[in-house]
């Protein structure tokens, strides 16, 4: 094997280890998100029209799993790594700064497929669903996890201890998560939080996510595509130039 393809199993390997820790437990929380929303408001809500809530919600969650799960995957790993002092032998290794970003990116894509896959699985029983542009599911979902497993690097990298890595997670991810439509069109907002909602690439990547399940969504596919596209773009640019530099990881 090559050094990114053993980099990226130890990676895939490390969180699979502790399957019902980084899979079964992110899974289990989307099925309780389903079912507190989706009983309080299943008779009260319908979205697009025609398209009852419970269905609406499913896509929402899965997509947040992704995306959560991805993140978590390479900024713990690389955390984790920088405090017990295990990360020398990786620098030690001549794998250039791509080999890093492939191996650490490929391995949060891994996970966040397989926990959205996972939460898909469990709640579509809960829902009817269909898959009106099942490659538009593909492309949101492999963007979204490519692009918060670079986020993760970034946390990783800049982060020194649990707490601030707790604090990226606390006060970016989340409340750019909460706040991307996964539980809510944003039709139904007062119009500043549509417009800032707007400025949220978090959700251009579920409302994509969704438009391939029911072939409508708040904004254009297209339009969603171009930006998560163009944010991918910017923040995996940053990921690997703080990796070729080595930032807050060589002396």
């Amino acid at each position: 094997m090559t050094g990114w393809q053993t980099l990226l199993y130890k990676e895939v390997l490390r969180f699979w280890k502790v399957a019902f820790q980084t899979v079964a437990a992110p899974i289990l929380t989307a099925l309780m998100y389903l079912l507190i929303f989706g009983h309080v408001l299943q008779d009260k809500v319908k979205v697009y029209g025609t398209i009852d809530y419970t269905s609406f919600l499913v896509p929402g969650l899965v997509m947040m799993s992704v995306l959560q799960n991805a993140f978590a995957n390479s900024s713990s790993s690389l955390i984790q790594s920088k405090i017990t002092g295990n990360l020398v032998f990786v620098l030690l290794t001549p794998l250039s700064h791509w080999s890093w970003f492939i191996a650490y990116v490929g391995a949060s894509l891994a996970r966040g497929v397989c926990v959205g896959a996972g939460v898909f699985i469990v709640t579509a029983w809960f829902a009817d669903l269909s898959f009106a542009a099942p490659l538009w599911i593909l492309v949101f979902a492999v963007l979204g996890a490519g692009m918060l497993g670079a986020m993760g690097l970034i946390a990783g990298l800049w982060a020194e201890k649990f707490d601030q890595m707790a604090a990226f997670q606390n006060f970016i991810i989340m409340p750019m998560t909460f706040l991307s439509g996964v539980f809510y069109s944003i039709h139904s907002l007062p119009p500043f939080w549509q417009r800032v909602s707007h400025f949220n690439p978090f959700f251009y990547m579920i409302d994509g996510f969704r438009y391939g399940f029911f072939g409508v969504s708040d904004v254009s596919p297209w339009l969603s595509l171009g930006i998560v596209g163009a944010a991918m773009a910017v923040v995996s640019a940053i990921t690997v130039h703080l990796l070729k530099i080595g930032y807050k990881i060589r002396g």
